[in-house]
Formats: structure tokens, sequence, C-alpha cells
């Protein structure tokens, strides 16, 4: 039952997005929206744990706070490519982090590396290493806005 509702909803979310109602196109989204079912079921069997993102009441809130992060970061990096003056320094820092399971870390570090000018190479237990374009964003990492966002989200 569990597998059907996840058809269903990523079948009526690819019709929001497409808004196709060919029924050429409508047969492929059905076919994309049972392929995608199919390997996330496959996966399950694998790790015995079934894939799915909890619904937490704060994760619209964070989604609007990381699409404005992103807004304003990618305002920055463009700054920064127009503007010879300031200063374009890449560097390489190890942050430490709090967040306890594999979600949380996960969500952290997707959203880092959806930061333009920041970018996540290594996850480990108690710490990330994050390539950064300049010494402000990685400043701003350090305060950690982003990871009290996503503890206080409870997932």
């Amino acid at each position: 039952m569990y597998y059907s509702g996840v058809a269903f909803w990523l079948y009526l979310f690819w019709l929001l997005l497409s808004g196709f109602f060919q029924p050429l196109l409508l047969g492929l989204g059905a076919v994309s929206a049972i392929g995608v079912v199919w390997l996330l079921r496959r996966m399950d069997r694998v790790d015995q744990e079934p894939g799915f993102i909890p619904v937490a009441p704060g994760l619209i809130g964070y989604g609007l706070w990381l699409l404005w992060s992103v807004v304003k970061s990618n305002l920055d990096v463009a700054r920064r490519i127009w503007t010879p003056s300031l200063p374009i320094q890449p560097n390489w820092r190890r942050l430490e982090t709090r967040l306890a399971t594999p979600l949380q870390k996960t969500l952290y570090a997707n959203s880092i590396t959806l930061t333009p000018g920041t970018l996540t190479t290594d996850v480990n237990a108690d710490h990330l290493i994050v390539h950064c374009l300049s010494e402000t964003l990685c400043s701003e990492l350090h305060q950690g806005e982003m990871e009290r966002r996503i503890e206080r989200l409870g997932i």
C-alpha cells in the first residue's frame, strides 16, 4: 500500500509540473512514476529501511529559508565574478556538526551543496568537508544557522 501511495503522489506531482494531458505523455509519466517506485522498492529491500522523509511542521519554512539563502548566495557569487575587487579565495574547511541522524546529515550536506559557492565533498560522523568559494561563505557556515534550523526540524 505504501508503494502505491508513493506512485500516486509522484504521478500527481508529475502531472502538476508537466501540464501535458496527451495520452502518450500521460502514459510516459505513469511509466516514470512506476519506474521510480520500483527502484525505491529495490533499495528498501537492500537496506531493510523504507526511504521516506517524515513530514515535519517546519519543513516548508526551512525550504523557503533555504530558497532565500540560495538566491542570496547566487547574487554574492555573481557579484564576485563581475567585480574584480571582491576576493575569490577557494578553500577547504572542516565543518564540525552536532547533527545525529543520517537524514539530518544528508539534508545538511545537500543544503550546503545547493547553495552556490559551497560544496560538501565528504560527510563523517562528526564533521563535513566543505569547499567554499570565499572566506565569507565559510564563516557563514561556521556560524551554524543552517545546522540550527535542521536541528529544530526534529527529523
